[in-house]
């Protein structure tokens, strides 16, 4: 009787120090890291680069009817320099339009080029800049080919898809003093959608 009740006293132990586990109890308790989101990846915009356009435009003048809206696009290339937060630029672009200026039947604008100096600043992995310089545009009117000088002044954005990739939007307003010697002067509203791929 003595060894049963032995017996069932090493048992009873031995279940009661299985209960606690095998190991050393731990009485302090364990810390998990809290989440930290990922910080924004910076992107160099240094390099040439290359791409096309597509937007819209609305002319407006000041007199003999040269108003009109419709479609235009064409081809861009440039180079940056990226200088850390900021980043400065020049690029040209060419966009091809058959805008009716509503006068005239016939009377369009043809295209518009633009030779640009750019400015910004990196947000992360979007680059938002501010843009001034020179633009040419062609017209028919009346059935005589003009063209003429002009400034521009406009915003837009790039954001980096990839390492050589950006899509981008850019808003710019040009104005056309006495267009050709025509008196007339001419102000013209784009807005495009951009994709560009950087060397």
């Amino acid at each position: 009787m003595k060894t049963i009740a032995a017996v069932l006293a090493t048992l009873t132990l031995a279940t009661s120090a299985l209960a606690g586990g095998l190991g050393p109890v731990d009485s302090e308790p364990t810390i998990v890291p809290a989440f930290e989101p990922a910080q924004p990846t910076s992107v160099d915009w240094s390099g040439f680069y290359v791409g096309a356009q597509l937007g819209y435009a609305d002319i407006d003048s000041n007199g003999g009817g040269q108003d009109g809206n419709g479609m235009l696009g064409g081809v861009h290339a440039g180079y940056r320099w990226d200088f850390g937060q900021y980043v400065a630029g020049a690029e040209l672009d060419y966009d091809a339009a058959s805008i009716d200026l509503g006068a005239v039947p016939g009377d369009t604008l043809d295209d518009v080029a633009r030779l640009k100096l750019m400015g910004g600043a990196e947000l992360g992995k979007s680059l938002v800049y501010a843009t001034t310089g020179i633009a040419r545009a062609s017209a028919t009117v009346g059935g005589a080919d003009l063209s003429d000088n002009g400034y521009f002044l406009g915003a837009g954005i790039d954001y980096a898809v990839s390492d050589r990739w950006s899509v981008g939007g850019e808003l710019m307003r040009s104005r056309f003093s006495d267009f050709d010697g025509s008196g007339v002067d001419i102000d013209a509203t784009t807005l495009k959608a951009k994709v560009s791929l950087r060397f």
